[in-house]
């Protein structure tokens, strides 16, 4: 997922905002105690979403995939003072650990978790989106987009995560179920007259879509 050299991400890392205490003490327990820590945002890309939070103001954020929570954190710091932020997952066993964490946080009052299956849980939603970041099972991608894009206001920002896939989208050699939704999604949006787009090479790749 990594695509710069080590040396080069540490001195990228070196001279970005650090991490808070919070986001570190989940960085550090995630890899401890958590299966799969690699889906964690991570500091620069932490970064990388604070900063465009911040820029955007939102006053509303969707998430879709929470995970321990670290990415959520990071873009409800450029929230409204009134804003709020909803976040999907599926995983009920470790949303126990990460409404910990949200419950540390200056956000508390803020963040709404919500349990289940997001394909289910977004039609219920009625809120229009500002910012919206796309980072759960890769074969919805495209589904993700179709349901969001409508209640996104004019102006306002989809980001979705793990578009380069470890680097096998390029690789014509893989095939596979999730290679191919990636692919298929970023031709999808990549073509999409609705949205302007910009596929950053942040980590595993951050597909930025302003809608129009």
């Amino acid at each position: 997922m990594e695509f710069l050299p080590e040396d080069l991400q540490k001195y990228v890392e070196d001279h970005s905002e650090p991490e808070s205490g919070l986001l570190q003490q989940i960085n550090r327990e995630t890899h401890l105690h958590v299966l799969k820590p690699r889906m964690l945002s991570g500091h620069l890309q932490g970064r990388v979403l604070s900063m465009l939070s911040h820029m955007i103001r939102p006053k509303n954020i969707l998430e879709i995939g929470t995970y321990t929570g670290y990415a959520a954190l990071c873009m409800a710091e450029g929230l409204q003072p009134q804003g709020k932020l909803i976040t999907i997952d599926n995983n009920e066993e470790l949303s126990v650990r990460t409404k910990a964490y949200f419950n540390q946080s200056d956000w508390a009052n803020q963040i709404e978790m919500k349990i289940g299956n997001a394909m289910e849980v977004i039609p219920t939603l009625k809120e229009s989106w500002d910012l919206v970041f796309i980072d759960a099972d890769k074969s919805n991608y495209g589904n993700y987009f179709d349901l969001v894009i409508d209640q996104v206001v004019t102006g306002g920002f989809i980001i979705a995560d793990n578009v380069l896939w470890s680097g096998k989208v390029f690789d014509k050699t893989k095939n596979d179920k999730d290679t191919e939704a990636i692919r298929d999604f970023n031709k999808k949006v990549h073509t999409d007259s609705r949205v302007q787009n910009v596929l950053f090479p942040i980590r595993d790749g951050l597909m930025i879509l302003r809608k129009i």
